[in-house]
């Protein structure tokens, strides 16, 4: 009835029915069938009895957990806000004439001083008109001198003197419009600053008004950053408001900067499609390393005072709400929903939804159910608050 088939090494046993057989071999191979059969279904069984029975021993062995409360407590919370920074100072430098770019005395990225000629543009004409004016104004000088000699003789009448002085005066005025024209043939600097990318290279023709360069002050830096309704008035009911919360940034690459900064204005208006508002921190910036239009977080501190913390570990989430097990009076477990405030390492501030007495469970929460009685051991708030690591996942 059975013939064997060797396949690369391997033995493969295959079962053939004979086409035609005798009823007692029919018989012999039916009883053959139920014994296999039964002999699986009993295995099959046992199989099951002895994974139920591991399961219920897990259960049974694992079913005392760790419980505690809620601590009640002053603590530390700091915000975390995105923001941009920017120079106190950042301008643009752009001609005041045409003409061509003469002269480019600095360099992209140069720290440069108040007064300090950055740009000249060619000045020929504009010396010319200084010299035509020149020569007009001592003309006219010369032409009032003489009227008034002799109006002091009497020889003329003193309307023509006080022609005279219009006429002069009027020379000298257009002598200082020609200097001022020449004046802005030279592009300076306005402050103490750094020198952003040129825009335009020597020989250009530029026009009235065309952008040079930038020059940024970063000797102070402004930080902005939107802060949300509801931390707003908690901010402005701090008693400390008024004297400028002082706050850190964390740049790009998670370093602390050097220098703590100080709040120092608040726009006026929400924004009403994000129900934030702009807030606007001022640090010194003494080493130059914070640039214009540079990003990062502002860590701004907040105290509160007499909340209720709980561990993460004692929560679970369902459909982005968070929730804990109430342990009542006869152990048995209530599902409760709660609020969360802030949060800290290994924390949550809760805002509702829990008393400070109340029981929760703070082990095994994947193994129970609601409405289920469980045992377990009671551990103090400020116990497992120290320990907090022992008992993370």
């Amino acid at each position: 009835m059975f013939n064997m088939v060797r396949t690369k090494g391997d033995r493969v046993f295959e079962m053939h029915g004979p086409t035609c057989a005798s009823p007692g071999q029919r018989e012999t191979r039916a009883l053959l069938l139920k014994s296999l059969s039964t002999f699986v279904l009993g295995l099959l069984f046992l199989l099951a009895s002895c994974g139920g029975q591991g399961e219920e021993h897990e259960r049974h062995e694992g079913g005392r957990y760790a419980a505690t409360t809620a601590l009640q407590a002053d603590t530390v919370v700091h915000s975390n806000y995105v923001c941009q920074i920017h120079s106190v100072q950042h301008i643009e430098l752009r001609a005041l004439e045409k003409g061509y770019l003469q002269d480019i005395y600095v360099d992209e990225g140069q720290l440069v001083k108040e007064g300090q000629v950055l740009f000249q543009i060619r000045p020929t004409l504009y010396q010319a008109e200084v010299e035509r004016a020149e020569a007009e104004a001592e003309f006219a000088m010369i032409e009032y001198r003489n009227t008034k000699a002799l109006a002091d003789s009497n020889v003329v009448s003193p309307n023509e003197l006080a022609m005279s002085k219009a006429q002069y005066d009027k020379a000298k005025a257009e002598l200082s419009v020609a200097q001022a024209h020449l004046g802005f043939a030279q592009i300076r600097a306005p402050f103490n600053g750094i020198i952003g990318r040129f825009h335009v290279r020597k020989g250009s023709l530029l026009d009235e008004g065309e952008l040079l360069t930038e020059l940024s002050d970063n000797s102070s830096m402004w930080v902005y950053f939107n802060v949300p309704e509801a931390e707003y008035l908690a901010y402005s009911q701090n008693s400390k408001a008024e004297e400028g919360m002082k706050v850190q940034l964390r740049m790009a690459n998670n370093d602390v900067f050097d220098q703590d900064g100080e709040i120092t204005a608040i726009e006026s208006d929400f924004n009403n499609t994000t129900g934030n508002i702009a807030f606007r921190a001022t640090f010194i910036n003494p080493k130059g390393l914070l640039r214009h239009g540079q990003t990062g977080n502002i860590l701004m501190e907040s105290r509160l005072k007499d909340v209720l913390l709980i561990p993460q570990k004692a929560t679970f989430e369902v459909l982005d709400h968070r929730y804990v097990y109430v342990i009542d009076k006869d152990s048995v477990l209530h599902t409760t929903r709660i609020g969360i405030g802030p949060e800290l390492q290994h924390l949550f501030v809760v805002t509702e939804g829990l008393k400070k007495d109340d029981r929760i469970l703070l082990e095994g929460l994947r193994k129970v159910k609601d409405k289920e009685k469980v045992d377990f051991e009671f551990v103090f708030a400020d116990s497992v608050m120290t320990h907090l690591d022992l008992y993370a996942e």
